[in-house]
């Protein structure tokens, strides 16, 4: 991806921000604090939210985009790592929370990625989630299952009709808190690590 495109999908994200998706970040982050891995982190849309004694390790498969998220932080010496979610480039029992926003859309294969979050979860760690998800109600469901095809040729990443949730419980995670925003189309999830690794 070259810095075009990175800012292109940074101001994408601005857009997203004032459609109401700053607030929703806002409640999901509130009070994280230890040892914290951001997957998909882009171009640092989180940053500002987290409080300054977290320490933040920022991962992102597009480079540019962590490049653009560096500059934003107040932290410049943030760990930023181009990796792939589905082969997390760390040791085991390494972080006190997983956090994703807008990313497990695009992640080829989700049940990968969240074998390789809850390995590097320390044994009571919490996965934190807000992902656009398949509808929760009946035209909602409707509208991304018949919207999906045609979106997904257009930008060749992004599944709109995910069932993220059912994917993290059947992934060993109990979801302890869920909340559905947006006209049903975006789901917050803050989940914790079964005892059976």
């Amino acid at each position: 991806m070259s810095t075009i495109e990175a800012k292109q999908f940074d101001r994408g994200i601005r857009w997203l921000e004032r459609w109401g998706i700053g607030h929703l970040r806002r409640k999901l982050l509130h009070g994280v604090t230890g040892r914290v891995l951001e997957v998909g982190a882009g171009t640092g849309a989180n940053l500002a939210i987290y409080g300054r004694s977290t320490q933040i390790t920022l991962i992102d498969i597009k480079s540019d985009r962590l490049q653009l998220a560096r500059q934003k932080s107040d932290k410049p010496d943030t760990p930023a790592t181009c990796a792939d979610a589905q082969k997390l480039p760390f040791a085991g029992n390494q972080f006190d929370v997983v956090v994703g926003t807008l990313v497990f859309c695009s992640i080829p294969q989700p049940e990968l990625a969240l074998a390789e979050i809850k390995r590097v979860l320390t044994p009571d760690g919490r996965l934190l989630l807000l992902e656009h998800t398949r509808g929760h109600g009946p035209i909602s469901r409707r509208f991304t299952d018949w919207l999906h095809p045609l979106w997904f040729a257009l930008q060749g990443e992004c599944h709109l009709n995910r069932e993220t949730a059912v994917t993290v419980q059947n992934a060993g995670f109990t979801i302890e808190h869920s909340s559905v925003h947006g006209y049903g189309l975006l789901q917050m999830m803050k989940a914790s690590v079964n005892g059976d690794r």
